[in-house]
């Protein structure tokens, strides 16, 4: 297995992120185009007047810049240490997986129990992430 493989994951959570951003845009574009809000609602990014639909995109993509940071550090401190191996690829997979699904599940029926499950394994399969990075480095 090649170290360079980590950056697999890491590319394909980041590209998502740029699609969720793009969604965003274009929920924003169309509520404005519909007469839903006016375009000077997002002055301030997000007030009391954006739709819930555009606001759900909004909050999914703030979602997808927070604790997917932490994952995007593991991952470059892993390959940069010379410490990525199959366990830390699988679990980057996972977390992928479970980020996509939490993302698909608040994007579309966007239920609560379903979501907060999968937000929650995704954060122990990242803390378990830096927990083996920890014990390899120190």
């Amino acid at each position: 297995m090649r170290s360079e493989s980590i950056f697999v994951p890491v590319s394909v959570l980041a590209l998502w992120t740029g699609a969720v951003l793009l969604l965003t845009a274009f929920r924003r574009l169309r509520a404005v185009a519909a007469g839903r809000i006016r375009g000077d609602a997002f002055r301030f990014g997000e007030s009391p007047d954006v739709p819930p639909d555009v606001v759900l995109a909004n909050r999914n993509f703030m979602n997808l810049l927070e604790m997917p940071l932490l994952f995007y550090v593991v991952c470059i401190a892993s390959y940069v240490t010379h410490h990525v191996g199959r366990v830390l690829l699988t679990l980057a997979w996972i977390y992928v997986g479970l980020r996509l699904a939490h993302s698909l599940v608040h994007l579309t029926t966007n239920r609560i129990r379903r979501r907060l499950v999968l937000f929650a394994t995704s954060n122990f399969v990242l803390v378990a992430m830096w927990i083996g990075f920890l014990r390899r480095v120190l």
